[in-house]
């Protein structure tokens, strides 16, 4: 934290850390931390969510941006992007779709939090001062 807190960032933003952060640091940066995880939150925390999607036979898949909170991948859910599973994808074509909204919401959820709009209240995402629901923000 240390080395962080010499910089006194804003927001930490964490992408393919693929640590679990001990107790201490993630409360030090209570509401202050992202991540962006590879399937549609709660569905898949952990490794190898792609193959699990596809092992499963889901039709659908995507990303997550989401508050780190103590629990592995458990954070308030942002924002979510959806990609279609076709019959014959092989994982790596899933991750590439994935990938490309990765790179479309992330940027969005950080321009949110930069300019005031978004926000960790308890264990909620608030956008605009608007309750998130579980899967995040649905442009109606």
């Amino acid at each position: 934290m240390g080395m962080i807190d010499e910089y006194q960032p804003d927001l930490v933003v964490l992408a393919g850390f693929m640590r679990i952060l001990t107790a201490g640091f993630v409360k030090h940066y209570a509401g202050r931390m992202l991540n962006i995880h590879p399937s549609l939150l709660p569905k898949y925390p952990g490794l190898h969510t792609h193959r699990k999607a596809i092992e499963n036979g889901d039709s659908e898949h995507g990303t997550s941006v989401h508050f780190v909170t103590e629990e592995l991948d458990g954070g308030p859910v942002i924002l979510q992007a959806k990609v279609p599973i076709f019959p014959d994808d092989t994982e790596k074509e899933v991750i590439e779709r994935v990938k490309a909204q990765e790179h479309n919401i992330y940027p969005q959820v950080v321009q949110w939090f930069v300019s005031g709009r978004l926000a960790m209240v308890g264990n909620h995402a608030y956008l605009d001062g608007q309750c998130l629901p579980p899967q995040g923000y649905v442009n109606e």
